[in-house]
């Protein structure tokens, strides 16, 4: 029996699939967790009746400058978590990249929550942000590697909502427990989490593929018959489904992946960037990374709340929850979606729904058709949602052959942490800049985040066959 007879998991199966997601819920909770904090943090809302809580101070005075540079070091450990994890992956394994993934999570949570000082903050959240890069990077890879190829693409989805779930928990916690007294839980939260994921990694299966290629037959086996319920053979020999997976392959090169890339020793990030064979493959996801950050999601997010306020504001703490709600939502039609319309298809609706988002938000601030703005926005996040977001993750396992696959996933999310970062910088200058002092020209901004997906997308669509 192949693979390709696989249709689902056995209840194990899905309970793994479930521990892997940890990591990507983990990046979207520490994402979001600062953001519902900054007040309470940097002590503009204190409580003068306590300073000290169980030997802990309730805030930690800083400027809004210290304030984002402690937050960009989630960005900056996430890049290189991200530049390393085809190594930690290759070395110890996609369960082991995991349970360090976890480990460092549960460190630098504990160490943020502890914090007295500005320097104990820095640390923790930089500890946090590497294993993030580390996650983000191996969790659409597991996840393809122990997925029947019945649902590969469907279970590629759950990365971006494991995320958007991630967001959505600290943005709700943010009501409850952004008080002076309260706020390290939400770090002590995520360090228990971790510590839980850690703890039940022995009881986890290591990917069969990732057996496959070390020689470990045996175990490679067993793997399988508890994730699908029999004997499978992961090696898909099977010409129409190769062909699926591998759409970026020239034919002569498909013939020799399926001969060698079972016990083919893993590719470095040099050696890919030497190989013209992997050019293709590995300028696609570059394409779709910078297309999925060049959208401009984190400006949008960022720049909501001033625009929706002005509309509500009488409930303005309420619109980063009522977005991500949003947000959570969509993502659900791509599961149900992806194989049905295809991976391109639903990257090129999201783009033109994004796009003309941009140009609706770009109008109402230069008009000051603060409603029209604000329905623009809902409708950005809820059409990034279902392609821009998950495609991108989906598709990483697809485009690459197997010994390559960790080498192009952390060049890609190395690029994406990056772009991340400078885009957040720059959004702000560039939107004063482009305005020219006049609050009723902010909108040219978002036009100009319309042309650079337009294009990021049109170079991605001549390289992704989809």
């Amino acid at each position: 029996m192949t693979s390709e007879d696989a249709r689902t998991f056995t209840k194990y199966g899905w309970l793994v699939c479930l521990w892997v997601l940890t990591v990507s819920f983990q990046y979207g909770y520490h994402t979001s967790a600062l953001n519902q904090l900054q007040a309470v943090l940097t002590c503009k809302i204190t409580d003068t009746t306590a300073p000290m809580y169980y030997g802990l101070s309730t805030c930690i005075p800083m400027s809004d400058a210290t304030f984002s540079v402690v937050t960009s070091m989630y960005t900056l450990g996430g890049f290189f978590g991200s530049l390393s994890a085809n190594i930690v992956m290759d070395r110890y394994g996609r369960k082991g990249a995991s349970r360090l993934s976890a480990v460092l999570t549960a460190v630098g949570s504990t160490l943020f929550g502890l914090s007295s000082s500005v320097g104990p903050l820095i640390l923790g959240r930089f500890l946090v942000g590497l294993a993030a890069g580390l996650g983000i990077c191996l969790c659409p890879i597991y996840l393809s590697e122990i997925a029947p190829a019945k649902i590969k693409g469907n279970l590629g989805v759950l990365t971006q909502l494991a995320i958007v779930i991630g967001i959505m928990v600290t943005q709700g916690m943010g009501f409850g427990l952004a008080t002076p007294r309260q706020w390290r839980l939400v770090l002590f939260i995520s360090a228990a989490i971790s510590i839980f994921q850690y703890f039940v990694s022995p009881f986890v299966v290591e990917s069969p593929s990732y057996l496959n290629r070390k020689g470990l037959v045996d175990q490679e086996k067993l793997a399988i018959r508890r994730l699908w319920g029999g004997i499978h053979d992961v090696s898909r020999t099977d010409p129409e489904e190769r062909d699926r997976e591998e759409p970026l392959l020239p034919d002569s090169d498909r013939a020799t992946e399926r001969l060698s890339t079972g016990r083919q020793p893993a590719m470095t990030i040099p050696q890919l960037f030497a190989s013209t064979g992997l050019r293709q493959p590995l300028l696609t996801i570059i394409a779709a990374m910078t297309s999925q950050q060049i959208s401009g999601i984190n400006a949008v997010l960022y720049y909501s709340n001033d625009i929706l306020s002005k509309s509500l504001p009488e409930l303005a703490s309420y619109v980063s929850l009522a977005i991500t709600i949003v947000n959570f939502f969509m993502t659900f039609p791509p599961i149900f979606l992806i194989e049905r319309v295809g991976r391109k298809q639903l990257i090129q609706l999201s783009v033109a729904g994004a796009l003309l988002s941009h140009l609706a938000v770009g109008y109402g601030l230069n008009n000051g058709l603060v409603t029209l703005s604000s329905i623009a926005i809902t409708t950005f996040v809820m059409s990034f949602a279902f392609g821009l977001g998950p495609i991108p993750f989906v598709i990483i396992p697809e485009v690459a052959p197997p010994h390559a696959v960790s080498a192009i996933s952390s060049v890609g999310l190395s690029l994406n942490w990056s772009s991340n970062f400078v885009i957040g910088l720059i959004f702000l200058p560039l939107r004063n800049f482009l305005a020219k002092g006049d609050p009723t020209k902010e909108g040219r901004v978002f036009y100009l985040f319309a042309a650079a997906l337009l294009c990021s997308t049109l170079w991605f669509s001549r390289l992704y066959r989809g």
